[in-house]
């Protein structure tokens, strides 16, 4: 929660949000079957609009409930839908061999659903309260050399591509400031401080916080911004300067996480990278070569917008298991071989 305000501001969206419910429940006669897409659709708005989660969290559990409709049946009564039903929906995710984590994610939104449907009373019983979520396996988050951080950055210049420019910038900023991938997607001009080493963000949970950028960053930023105004001016409707997103794709329309996803798997793997990356391994580099040189866990969870302590110890880990290996190298002895 970033203040006191925000709290007394969501919890009057929340009384404003059930009184309006009682009403048009009120306004109902008795007998009309209340749908799960119906409920579905209610749910959507109130986890958008009340609590107020990322418009990516929202588009996830929007698709994780309309696996549940294809299922079950989006006009079966939300009274009707039964555990074997949710049962029947987790299998079929299985069977079409999702991760583990969107099996999760989706064993969470229906958990969000029916507890919904139970605070506004319409089910007696949640039946969603007792499934169980998929053990995860345990992974280290993984991260990227220095070597392989700075071929992914010198990479777009290698390239004979429209925008070399700004995908530089993308690498760079990704890399110095270990922000997320929507957030940087989401980056606006007036986001920015007047000389574009640092910039607000809006994280998980649309709480705001400040990342900062290095010198090369900034010097990509610059470069790119320059050749956004003279080059691309001229071909976009409006002109480039009328679209708000910092970063723009061909079409001249702001670029999405999804576009930066498929950016940064279009060099790595070959000029970038001997290995596939993701930009998520860009975060992950962040945090491991902060902790690896010394800074104070809270600061890091602070950067990378942690809520919780717990995720970012994750990386401690990470810096733990390149010491071994450090200290193997140093000395044979340790068990590893020459």
């Amino acid at each position: 929660m970033n203040s006191k305000a925000e709290y007394f501001e969501r919890e009057e969206r929340a009384s404003s949000f059930s009184s309006a419910l009682s009403v048009a429940a009120a306004s109902f006669p008795a007998n009309v079957p209340v749908t799960l897409d119906d409920c579905a659709a209610e749910y959507l708005l109130y986890i958008q609009t009340v609590r107020g989660l990322s418009e990516n969290c929202v588009t996830a559990y929007r698709e994780d409930l309309s696996h549940l409709s294809r299922v079950v049946g989006g006009t079966t009564k939300i009274t009707e839908v039964t555990a074997a039903d949710l049962r029947m929906s987790i299998a079929e995710l299985s069977r079409r061999k999702y991760s583990s984590a969107s099996i999760n994610r989706f064993i969470a939104a229906v958990r969000g659903l029916f507890a919904y449907c139970r605070k506004f009373k319409y089910i007696q019983i949640n039946i969603a309260a007792e499934l169980k979520t998929v053990k995860l396996p345990k992974q280290l988050p993984r991260f990227m050399t220095q070597s392989e951080v700075d071929q992914m950055c010198e990479a777009p210049q290698k390239k004979e591509l429209l925008w070399q420019s700004r995908d530089s910038a993308i690498f760079e900023m990704l890399y110095s400031s270990g922000c997320r991938v929507s957030e940087l997607a989401s980056l606006k001009l007036q986001d920015f401080s007047a000389n574009f080493d640092s910039a607000i963000v809006t994280g998980k949970g649309n709480k705001d916080r400040r990342v900062y950028f290095s010198e090369q960053a900034v010097s990509a930023l610059k470069a790119y911004l320059a050749e956004r105004k003279t080059k691309f001016a001229p071909t976009m409707p409006g002109g480039a300067a009328e679209v708000k997103a910092v970063f723009i794709n061909q079409k001249g329309t702001a670029l999405t996480a999804h576009g930066i996803w498929f950016i940064v798997s279009r060099y790595s793997g070959s000029e970038g990278t001997k290995r596939p990356v993701s930009p998520h391994a860009f975060r992950h580099t962040f945090a491991t070569a902060l902790l690896t040189q010394g800074a104070d866990i809270r600061m890091v969870q602070e950067m990378l917008g942690h809520s919780s302590i717990s995720t970012t110890q994750r990386y401690t880990h990470v810096t733990t298991e390149r010491l071994k290996e450090v200290y193997a190298q140093a000395f044979p002895h340790s068990g590893k071989e020459d």
